[in-house]
């Protein structure tokens, strides 16, 4: 049995789920999310607690169990509390300003990028002083959240010698050392 999907999800106080067929509904003070799913896997509402139950033990079904067990719990996660991913935008004269869903981002390159998030993330950019800008995301899909963020950190990633770029809050970075560290091979 698959050690994640045996578990049972505990419904959180506020939240509704419904499940029709093969597509699960969950409505939360968040929002509210939609997902279908493999129509082998059986998902179940006993007593304030979800379980999803597989056919057989075929490796796909195991597969399968974990997975949606996973989605479904983070879906329940996120429409009661919500997800949040923290970047810092690293570098001289690398800026992030919010306005409304537009995010405005300087990131040396010869112009300034304009990023328009989806409706279902919310921004909000902090600049202080002798830090690194930083950009906090907020919404209830785990998983729109990260591919947006994955997104941001793509327009710039982290340089492996200076450790310029956007990266994520707590990122540790392997600097390698650059070409005066390799050794004075000077020619003569």
């Amino acid at each position: 049995m698959s050690r994640i999907g045996k578990l049972p999800i505990s419904i959180p106080k506020g939240t509704e789920i419904t499940v029709q067929k093969n597509v699960i509904n969950v409505k939360g003070p968040k929002g509210q999310l939609s997902r279908t799913i493999d129509p082998d896997i059986t998902v179940a509402i006993e007593d304030g607690h979800v379980i999803v139950k597989r056919p057989s033990e075929q490796k796909k079904h195991k597969a399968l169990h974990g997975l949606y067990r996973a989605l479904i719990n983070n879906m329940l996660i996120g429409v009661s509390t919500g997800f949040k991913t923290t970047q810092e935008v690293v570098g001289v004269g690398f800026k992030v300003a919010a306005q409304g869903q537009v995010l405005d981002i300087t990131l040396g390159f010869s112009h300034t990028i304009i990023f328009e998030l989806p409706k279902e993330i919310k921004a909000t950019a902090t600049t202080e002083k002798g830090k690194a800008p930083t950009l906090v995301l907020e919404s209830h899909d785990k998983e729109l959240l990260g591919m947006v963020a994955s997104k941001l950190r793509s327009l710039r990633k982290p340089d492996v010698y200076k450790g310029k770029g956007v990266r994520y809050a707590g990122e540790q970075l392997r600097i390698k050392p650059g070409k005066a560290a390799a050794g004075s091979g000077a020619s003569k």
